[in-house]
C-alpha cells in the first residue's frame, strides 16, 4: 500500500508574526512545529504501512526550516521526505498551496491512499485537503475519527456535529483526520540521526524538479483576498473571592448580576 502524506510545519501558536503589509504570516526565525492533526494522518499512514506493507511519502510546502518537520516525520516511519521550497511558492493561499501539493503527489506517482490533517493551527481553513483532491479527481472523505481498510474498500467513521456518518469508498482516496483518531508515536533517536547522517533522506524540490504552470503559484496567483490581519489580545482579568464557602457564593451572585448574567 503506497500512501502520500500532505504535512504542514506550522509556527508555534505562541510566537504569532504577521507581515502586515502582505497580510502574511512572518515564519523565518519563529519556532516551529508539526501541525498536530498532520502527525495523526502520519501515525495513521505507518500504521497501515506496517499492517499492510508498502511505503509512505510525506510532502511538505514550505521554507528551507520546515526540513525540521520531514526529519521528525522520518523518524515517526516515513520511507520518504520531500520538500517543496522555492521562493516562487511563497505566500502561497490554499488554492496556490492545493495545486503546487496536487502536482508534487502527481510526481511521486502511484498511491492508494492520501491523508492529510483536517486544518491547520495557523489557518484553521480546512480547504487544502479537498483542494488537493479536488485537483486529482478522486474521492474524498473529511473529518476521520475511524478508519478500517478491506482489500480496496475504505470505511471512514466521520465526525458530524450530533453525531457521525459511515462513508465506503474505493481506493485511490483522500482523506482528512481528527487528532482523536489515534496518538502519534514519539519519533525514533535512531532514524533521527540517520537523517542527518544521510543527506539524501529530505529531498527538496524547487519549481524546476516537477511540472507546474507558473501562473498558478505564491501570492501573485493566489485568489484570496486578506481583508485585516491582526494577533488576537486578551483583556479579560482574573478575580479570586476571598471568605468561607457562603460568603464566595453570595460574593458571586453578586457579581453575576451586576453583569447582567443572572
Amino acid at each position: 500500500m503506497d500512501i502520500v502524506v500532505c504535512v504542514k510545519q506550522v509556527p508555534d501558536t505562541n510566537e504569532v508574526k504577521i507581515d502586515e503589509e502582505k497580510g502574511t504570516l512572518i515564519r523565518e526565525g519563529v519556532p516551529s512545529i508539526i501541525n498536530p492533526e498532520d502527525k495523526v494522518a502520519l501515525e495513521e499512514a505507518v500504521r497501515l504501512k506496517e499492517e499492510f506493507g508498502g511505503k509512505v511519502t510525506v510532502i511538505s510546502m514550505g521554507p528551507p526550516q520546515a526540513k525540521d518537520a520531514l526529519i521528525e516525520a522520518y523518524a515517526m516511519g516515513a520511507d520518504q521526505a520531500i520538500l517543496l521550497s522555492d521562493r516562487k511558492f511563497a505566500g502561497s493561499d490554499t488554492w496556490a498551496t492545493a495545486y503546487t501539493l496536487s502536482q508534487a503527489i502527481k510526481e511521486v506517482g502511484d498511491y492508494d491512499l492520501i491523508f492529510c490533517g483536517r486544518q491547520a493551527i495557523d489557518g484553521d481553513t480546512a480547504q487544502v485537503g479537498p483542494q488537493v483532491a479536488e485537483n486529482l479527481d478522486i474521492p474524498q472523505i473529511t473529518y476521520v475519527m475511524d478508519l478500517n481498510i478491506e482489500g480496496k474498500k475504505v470505511i471512514a467513521k466521520r465526525k458530524l456535529e450530533d453525531g457521525y456518518s459511515i462513508i465506503e469508498t474505493t481506493q485511490p482516496v483522500l482523506l482528512t483526520v481528527l487528532d482523536d483518531l489515534n496518538y502519534p508515536r514519539y519519533p525514533s533517536i535512531k532514524r533521527i540521526i540517520d537523517a542527518f547522517n544521510n543527506k539524501n533522506t529530505i529531498n527538496v524540490w524547487t519549481a524546476e524538479d516537477f511540472t507546474v504552470d507558473e501562473n498558478k503559484l505564491g501570492l501573485d496567483a493566489s485568489p484570496t483576498q486578506v481583508y485585516d490581519t491582526f494577533v488576537p489580545t486578551s483583556d479579560h482579568e482574573a478575580e479570586i473571592l476571598e471568605g468561607t464557602v457562603e460568603e464566595k457564593i453570595e460574593k458571586l451572585i453578586g457579581k453575576l448580576k451586576e453583569n447582567k448574567i443572572v
